[in-house]
């Protein structure tokens, strides 16, 4: 279980937001909305331990977050930014977050997970010839190849056609259904059928 209490966070002398509390379980979504500006993306890195909150805790399992090896381990962060290095193919992205992150995989699960995405006979191209959707099917890979418990996703629908929007809330849906959680802001509409989600709205 994912606790956030009390969360606050500032920029500069302007504070984004306060009083955040947030619960999120095994097999649930929280879809994070808000006006543009109000710090969405700033909570989501707060939450993957990225950024430093102005106060307030984020707990994994009633531990902070600081202090669990068990959260690094269990959390899976894809933000605005896609951290792809553009030299690499998209496989070679996947086995490098992978070594980084101290998980194992092997080429045939690397493989697998970009087939899933769309990019069959793509895998072993430079990422920096794909377009801006096929990057982001090449990072959104690294969910599938993770097996992370917890996904923490800014904006996961950016720069995909409908079809692949689909896809991606199908594979939300796959992973609720496994027991998995999600943390999500998208501007779009997230078509999660019968997997548990709330909405969390964000306010200055």
């Amino acid at each position: 279980m994912l606790s956030v209490s009390d969360l606050s966070c500032s920029r500069g002398d302007r504070q984004l937001f306060s009083g955040v509390h947030l619960t999120l379980k095994s097999g649930c979504c929280v879809h994070i909305e808000g006006d543009n500006g109000v710090g969405k993306t700033s909570l989501l890195r707060i939450v993957s331990g990225l950024s430093p909150a102005a106060s307030g805790q984020v707990e994994w399992e009633g531990v902070p977050i600081q202090t669990s090896e068990a959260f690094r381990a269990a959390r899976m962060y894809l933000g605005h930014q896609l951290a792809l290095k553009e030299d690499l193919t998209a496989l070679e992205n996947l086995h490098y977050e992978a070594a980084i992150a101290g998980r194992p995989l092997s080429d045939a699960n690397a493989l697998a997970a970009l087939v899933q995405l769309g990019l069959k006979g793509r895998a072993h191209l430079p990422v920096r010839v794909l377009s801006q959707g096929q990057k982001r099917r090449a990072a959104l890979a690294r969910l599938l190849a993770s097996r992370a418990a917890l996904w923490i996703l800014d904006e996961p629908l950016v720069a995909l056609d409908l079809s692949a929007q689909t896809q991606v809330c199908e594979l939300l849906q796959s992973h609720l259904a496994a027991g998995g959680m999600a943390l999500v802001t998208s501007h779009q509409a997230l078509q999660l059928g019968s997997a548990q989600h709330t909405s969390y709205r964000l306010q200055a």
